[in-house]
């Protein structure tokens, strides 16, 4: 088995959204999970657009809409002006306020059913590499045992232990901050994107099914090294208090935790035999709630080049393109989650005029508003194109394109985990006997008023969604040569 089999050291949404990608393209797959089962403790709270463009990509997006709770905007640093995503060119413009423990369900559900082995009660303990498998030692309710894989993949949080075991370092800074936060019901709901902010400390209140409510918050006494001890509902109600004047008729907590803002990424997401996603390769401030969005996102880019590395379709190189595109992505993670944090606990009169000018600029400044709702949202990650005479589409998240037919079929409803699509925009169809066993070709595709896609006659969409290469070639003979050059060269042939 070892010649195809991945094992997946964690069995969190990171580690089962990976498993789901790798079943999708038929490759073996056993995901190693300590938690007997699933924490209703749910860290996460916030389904980003991007995330949802992902789920929709795999059909699985249904539920996730119908449970969420559906937010028109988000923010940055809990300023008082809020981004609104009602104008991004995504079909879903918001975002969902949903636990990880649901998610995580969810997600779960979908990898059984496509045939993913997942042992609760048990944990990765280390392993060995070998030059082309690795032996991967586990702990399991019955005793020790090992399992023979072509890669293992680390997506066990930020004390990963295939992470230390891999030797790739994890450099960063110590936590400095506490944040708090209580999953609570409250008598006196506040309307939705509610939040404060003042030199008492800032807070804001996010909706939960079932009618309970999460309130989160930073204070000035939070500025420290030193653990308080544990978080009691009659402190967060003092706090809360403090900052807004009253409690909302806060009872019933579910939950009560507080949090730091260590920041750490690691060097490398892959080595040799070994690869890293979502919380063991990068570690921040919860700000914006984008944690989650970004580990799913990340083993939505390793999923397809690993099972394309598998299963022969791969171009030399691909592999290395996940640690090559992703890594910066983290950067720019911790980036904008510690510049959120200094805002966010900016206390000081000085510090208040801060939030204040930057606030007013969001409000009066479009295109910065547009700019950190797309960094927010991760609909702007761009990878970079093949080179610089590359379109300016190509590396880009590919918008959900309307394709011609009866069907009404869009583009992410067409994308597939094992295979290219090549959207043909040409008005005669000029690519349609390209189809193979890993590129599926689809026309009538038209770009609408997308400025960015004009003149654009044809592109090939990666699996995980993005532009591999996009043509304005005129000619259709030309068009047609150019198209089956790449084609050949995509698929490492």
């Amino acid at each position: 088995m070892s010649e195809q089999h991945v094992v997946i050291a964690g069995g969190g949404p990171v580690g089962l959204w990976l498993a789901t990608e790798l079943r999708a393209n038929g490759v073996p797959v056993t995901v190693v999970e300590q938690r007997t089962e699933i924490d209703g403790h749910s860290k996460a709270l916030t389904i980003h657009p991007r995330t949802i463009e992902v789920l929709a990509s795999r059909g699985v997006h249904e539920t996730f809409l119908d449970e969420g709770v559906h937010i028109p905007s988000g923010h940055f640093a809990n300023l008082a002006s809020r981004l609104d995503f009602r104008s991004l060119d995504t079909p879903y413009p918001f975002t969902l306020a949903l636990p990880q423990a649901r998610s995580e369900e969810l997600i779960e559900r979908y990898a059984l059913r496509l045939g993913a082995d997942i042992r609760r009660g048990h944990r990765v303990t280390g392993f060995e590499e070998h030059e082309d498998s690795v032996t991967v030692r586990v702990e399991g309710p019955d005793g020790a045992y090992t399992l023979d894989a072509a890669y293992l993949a680390g997506c066990d949080g930020t004390r990963s232990t295939v992470r230390e075991a891999a030797g790739i370092d994890f450099p960063g800074t110590p936590s400095t901050v506490l944040g708090w936060m209580g999953d609570v019901a409250l008598d006196n709901a506040p309307p939705l994107g509610f939040n404060r902010f003042n030199s008492e400390g800032g807070l804001m209140i996010a909706p939960l099914p079932g009618n309970r409510w999460r309130v989160v918050g930073t204070c000035p006494d939070g500025l420290t090294t030193e653990w308080p001890g544990d978080l009691t509902m009659a402190e967060m109600r003092a706090k809360t208090i403090a900052i807004t004047g009253e409690d909302f008729g806060m009872r019933d907590p579910s939950w009560l935790s507080r949090f730091g803002n260590t920041t750490r990424l690691a060097t490398d997401y892959r080595r040799g035999r070994v690869l890293l996603a979502g919380d063991a390769a990068h570690q921040h401030f919860p700000t914006g709630g984008v944690g989650m969005n970004v580990g799913i996102q990340d083993a939505h880019n390793l999923g397809w080049k690993l099972a394309a590395t598998l299963g022969g379709w791969a171009p030399a190189g691909l592999l290395d393109t996940y640690h090559a595109e992703r890594h910066p992505v983290g950067a720019q993670l911790e980036e904008h989650s510690s510049a959120q944090t200094h805002l966010l606990t900016s206390f000081t009169p000085q510090g208040l005029a801060a939030r204040s000018l930057f606030s007013s600029l969001i409000r009066s400044v479009p295109e910065l508003a547009e700019q950190l709702a797309l960094r927010l949202t991760a609909l702007g990650v761009h990878y970079g194109g093949p080179g610089a005479d590359a379109h300016p589409v190509t590396g880009s998240r590919a918008p959900d394109l309307a394709f011609g037919g009866s069907g009404g079929d869009t583009l992410f409803g067409l994308l597939r985990a094992d295979a290219y699509l090549l959207a043909d925009l040409t008005d005669g169809g000029v690519l349609a006997d390209r189809a193979q066993e890993r590129i599926r070709v689809h026309g009538g595709a038209t770009p609408g008023d997308r400025e960015t896609w004009s003149g654009v006659r044809a592109a090939l969409i990666r699996p995980d969604g993005h532009v591999a290469h996009a043509w304005t070639e005129p000619d259709d003979d030309k068009l047609a040569a150019t198209v089956d050059e790449t084609l050949a060269t995509t698929l490492g042939r």
